[in-house]
């Protein structure tokens, strides 16, 4: 059962997808704790939700480093309290052919998205099994179960991390933790994609079609709605594409 006083851990928040996670979980009544390589990038956030009264931390982490994450979790658990819900929201969106993927930009890629993502996940495990509840969301992509062109490297990390989710679902399922794959099958309505579709196309994101991309508050709903499913009928993985998307 869904805790509105307890907290949620989102580690990987970025400025998009993590914000919105923050921001309607904060408005639902739990604590927020943010992790990302450098919480000062945050503090926007954090200052802006504190003046609507809401509780929300932000803590510093490389997700890579097993010492960093347990430290991360321990920290959280003994000076915000217990961890109710967890996001796994990194990963490194690479795009490259495959003879100019290097043996390092492939283990790069592979370490954020989904050994990272197995770190956090396995953490969460720790402290939610003893509670005997909890949810772990984490986020994947169209890369999760299609190999594209260009990209080998973020692919496999993709694929990584679904297996990974998959695994962990069957494991603790029946332990009473609800573990959620979202695949975000779209371009997220984002300051980041705005960019990187100038760079691409040169089309302004102003110029296409209204919801063409996912807002980012449509993917906090969906964790939102995953958190709060009744036991009967938890969804393992949902995904998630515009209208106007193929697939």
């Amino acid at each position: 059962m869904a805790d509105k006083n307890g907290v949620v851990l989102l580690v990987g928040a970025g400025d998009a997808i993590g914000a919105a996670v923050a921001r309607r979980f904060a408005e639902g009544g739990y604590k927020v704790c943010i992790a990302r390589r450098d919480a000062a990038k945050s503090q926007r956030l954090v200052v802006a939700l504190t003046a609507e009264g809401r509780d929300i931390h932000a803590f510093s982490v490389d997700a890579r480093q097993e010492s960093e994450v347990q430290a991360l979790f321990a920290r959280v658990e003994e000076t915000v309290g217990p961890i109710e819900v967890c996001l796994f929201n990194a990963g490194s969106n690479v795009n490259k052919p495959l003879l100019e993927t290097t043996e390092k930009l492939f283990f790069k890629a592979w370490e954020l998205a989904c050994y990272a993502g197995f770190l956090v996940g396995r953490e969460t495990a720790r402290y939610m099994l003893k509670r005997g509840r909890g949810t772990i969301l984490f986020t994947g992509a169209t890369a999760s179960v299609r190999g594209g062109k260009g990209f080998a490297a973020f692919s496999s990390a993709k694929f990584g991390l679904r297996a990974v989710a998959q695994a962990m679902a069957r494991e603790l399922g029946t332990k009473n933790i609800h573990v959620f794959h979202l695949l975000i099958d779209a371009g997220v309505d984002s300051e980041a994609i705005h960019a990187r579709m100038k760079a691409a196309t040169g089309i302004d994101a102003k110029e296409i079609p209204p919801d063409s991309l996912t807002k980012t508050g449509s993917i906090a709903d969906a964790y939102w709605y995953a958190h709060h499913q009744s036991k009967d009928g938890w969804t393992h993985e949902l995904d998630l594409r515009p209208s106007v998307e193929k697939w």
